[in-house]
């Protein structure tokens, strides 16, 4: 689920444990994905081809083929190894799955009938923010609905909420002091941006009704709907 900036991915082990690390540290991963399923269905209804940006890893490509065999996919991720666990993952749905190596940017036209994007904008500056959500739209038909899920805690206090989730993420051990210095790591090299921000950034991409649907200390997801080119 990288977008921009694939780094975090580099580590061999890292991508090797992606897809039993991240339900751990991703609150209700699997039920966030049914619901981000059920919020696309509500004006992609029948045959639809969906946008699936920072696809690696292929958690919620597999999750929507499972549950939605009317449709399509476009997963694209700058990622190689990524994608490779994506390839793997949706094998029984390979007909149904093209990705593509690279940003939203190297996707196709479409138009697509919705598009997600999960766990992959807290690693962009807003100025990256915005062009990859504008792409996003431009590839989108009017009224489309986009899922976006991402970091986003109050900017007054976000170590403090990043470490909270660090210690849900620790499933071995808890230890306070840990989750304590991996929350301020990640507030200090995360480009965090405060919810109301976002709700802002994606009204300025392009996206009408912007609602909260998902709040899990410091991650945040929002449903919104392609507004007209």
């Amino acid at each position: 689920m990288t977008q921009h900036n694939p780094s975090p991915f580099a580590n061999p082990a890292a991508v090797a444990s992606y897809a039993v690390e991240t339900p751990r540290k991703v609150p209700g991963l699997a039920d966030l994905h049914r619901m981000v399923t059920l919020l696309l269905a509500e004006s992609a209804t029948g045959v639809a081809h969906m946008l699936v940006v920072g696809a690696g890893g292929g958690l919620e490509l597999k999750a929507m083929a499972e549950a939605r065999p009317d449709w399509r996919f476009t997963g694209v991720d700058p990622s190689p190894a990524m994608l490779n666990l994506a390839r793997e993952a949706v094998l029984p749905f390979a007909d149904r799955v093209d990705l593509v190596t690279g940003t939203v940017d190297q996707a196709s036209a479409g138009p697509f009938d919705g598009a997600t994007c999960l766990l992959v904008l807290h690693f962009l500056d807003r100025t990256e923010r915005l062009r990859t959500l504008q792409d996003i739209r431009r590839r989108l038909k009017p009224g489309a609905t986009i899922v976006v899920v991402h970091h986003s805690p109050p900017v007054d206090d976000a170590a403090r909420w990043m470490e909270r989730l660090a210690a849900f993420g620790d499933r071995a051990d808890f230890d306070q002091a840990k989750a304590r210095a991996s929350g301020r790591m990640l507030a200090e090299r995360l480009p965090l941006l405060a919810p109301a921000d976002e709700e802002e950034l994606l009204r300025e991409a392009g996206f009408l009704d912007v609602a909260l649907f998902y709040a899990a200390f410091s991650l945040r997801g929002w449903v919104a709907a392609a507004g007209a080119l």
